[in-house]
């Protein structure tokens, strides 16, 4: 069966016009994204947001705008279903509280875990559209660099 797998993403871009980024290992495989994920039966796309910051960042969030929509077919890297995302800037409500790496999959413990996951900051002007994993988040490192140009 096919269906519609509607995705809510955070875009988090701190003082030095930068993005937070999520290296995750699951399902066997590496992938660098935004934070975020699928929205659960039931849930608007703010409270999924707002869910998901909480599960991946112990983080709560404000959405202070839209920023994008998938305009576009991208079928899902992990099932049959086809992929909607839409993607919110965001503002924390308290200081961040992260561990923050400077390097790709720079996971903690000793690896074996299911789902593995870290976080750094990318600098705006210097994140490529190849840096990330997935066709719409690609898209949307091309919208934030039109945004957030070079100081």
């Amino acid at each position: 069966m096919t269906y519609i797998n509607v995705r809510v993403y955070g875009l988090l871009i701190n003082e030095d016009n930068q993005v937070l980024l999520s290296d995750e290992r699951e399902y066997g495989m590496e992938f660098i994204k935004f934070p975020g994920g699928g929205l659960e039966y039931g849930e608007g796309l703010i409270d999924g947001l707002k869910r998901e910051f909480m599960e991946e960042c112990a983080m709560e969030i404000e959405v202070t705008s839209h920023f994008y929509t998938t305009d576009f077919f991208i079928k899902s890297a992990f099932n049959d279903s086809q992929i909607m995302s839409v993607y919110y800037l965001v503002k924390n409500f308290a200081p961040i509280n992260l561990t923050i790496k400077t390097r790709a999959f720079d996971f903690d413990g000793d690896g074996k875990a299911d789902i593995l996951q870290s976080f750094r900051w990318a600098d705006i002007d210097q994140l490529k559209p190849e840096d990330v994993t997935f066709p719409t988040d690609q898209r949307v490192v091309e919208l934030l660099r039109k945004q957030y140009p070079a100081k």
